[in-house]
């Protein structure tokens, strides 16, 4: 996990948003303007009365994923976002740098590239910024498997076909670094990703999308000597690091949404789910010992202001223990209310029942309250 202390990059976000020396100051003709620019601001924060096996928010009252976003047209050719985000961590405040990227935008046939620090394409929610989340917690598929959302630096190549049906596919060069949190040290790349999204509408009230994704991994984490007290905790909760990982992560993902003739504002349903598969986790493995993990979500919008929703989980490891695994399995069922008054801001109240089946003895029930505010600019949600 890259982690920035707040006074070092505090001075280079303002001068980004022109609060403090232009950054293009230098620029010689034409420079691009504060106008070109939007500036946003997301606000999360929750009461958990315990924390969840693998659960990313701690125990009473923290500070979730705050964002602060930069983003705009560089110049006709690029378009460029920057995204900082603060998060309490046993207590104290941290500042990860989740997004600086560029992209092109005037490039012919459907193609884009971007390059910098950016959310993988991997399943349905990876791309997506969390506070866009329909619960406080992502499903475990996401806490297991990808550090809860996995960033890296590197490239990204993509082509949007020239059809009726939306479809877009994807590869990217990862350093890989961000998945493993202590990983063998090699400044060549680490992860490759490839994926495909097909999507449309059956008439003006539903639609769907269907995806698929894989993940190669070549980085492998630095090997512990084994604790001898096994009750310790090794922290791995909060890492954006990948707690069960291997070699190959395959993602299939299937959405669809109802609302009565297109109006998703008064009533809308929406279903979706995941499954994927974790192989190849370490030299020692044979074909039965992979990770799985699958999740079911149903969210109804029963009024404007108002949706209820059900998430039920499910995550199935292989804990590798040198030569020999041990197995894991874990269910959980999660039940939430939000009231969501305007675009901008939600409250939400949310159940989840954890039971451990062998190796989570740390799973748990949980009461937890969300509250999340966006001010400024606010970019438009994905599919």
């Amino acid at each position: 996990m890259t982690t920035m202390r707040i006074d070092r990059i505090a001075p280079l976000i303002l001068a980004a948003a022109g609060l403090g020396t232009p950054v293009w100051a230098q620029t010689p003709a034409n420079p691009p303007t504060v106008s070109n620019f939007e500036l946003g601001l997301v606000l999360d924060g929750a009461f958990s009365s315990r924390e969840l096996a693998l659960g990313q928010r701690e125990r009473g009252f923290g500070l979730g994923h705050n964002e602060l976003s930069l983003a705009g047209a560089v110049d006709p050719l690029f378009q460029a976002r920057a995204t900082a985000v603060l998060h309490s961590h046993e207590g104290d405040t941290e500042l990860d740098l989740e997004e600086a990227y560029l992209e092109t935008t005037t490039l012919p046939a459907g193609v884009q590239v971007r390059a910098g620090r950016f959310l993988a394409s991997l399943g349905y929610l990876n791309e997506q910024h969390v506070h866009a989340d329909d619960f406080v917690e992502r499903p475990l598929l996401y806490r297991a498997f990808l550090g809860g959302h996995y960033f890296d630096d590197g490239l990204r190549l993509s082509w949007t076909a020239p059809t009726r049906l939306y479809w877009r596919s994807t590869v990217e060069v990862l350093g890989g670094r961000q998945l493993v949190p202590a990983s063998t040290h090699d400044p060549r790349a680490g992860a490759f990703t490839a994926s495909t999204k097909i999507g449309g509408d059956w008439n003006a009230s539903h639609s769907w999308q269907l995806g698929l994704s894989y993940l190669h991994n070549r980085r492998k984490a630095v090997m512990e000597e084994e604790d001898p007290d096994p009750d310790h905790d090794h922290d791995h909760n909060h890492a954006h690091g990948s707690r069960f990982g291997g070699r190959h992560l395959v993602i299939a993902d299937a959405v669809w949404k109802w609302a009565p003739a297109g109006n998703n504002r008064q009533r809308q349903l929406r279903v979706s789910a995941e499954y994927a598969r974790v192989s190849e986790l370490n030299e020692f493995a044979r074909s039965g010992d992979v990770h799985e993990a699958g999740y079911l979500s149903v969210v109804y919008r029963f009024a404007p202001q108002w949706e209820a929703g059900l998430r039920v989980d499910q995550l199935r490891v292989r804990e590798p223990h040198g030569d020999h695994f041990h197995s894991g399995r874990l269910r959980e069922a999660s039940a939430m209310l939000a009231w969501k008054p305007t675009h901008f801001s939600a409250l939400r109240l949310q159940l989840t029942a954890q039971r451990d089946r062998g190796g989570f003895q740390d799973a748990a029930h949980s009461v937890q309250l969300q509250y999340v505010m966006s001010l400024g600019a606010h970019g438009a949600h994905g599919f």
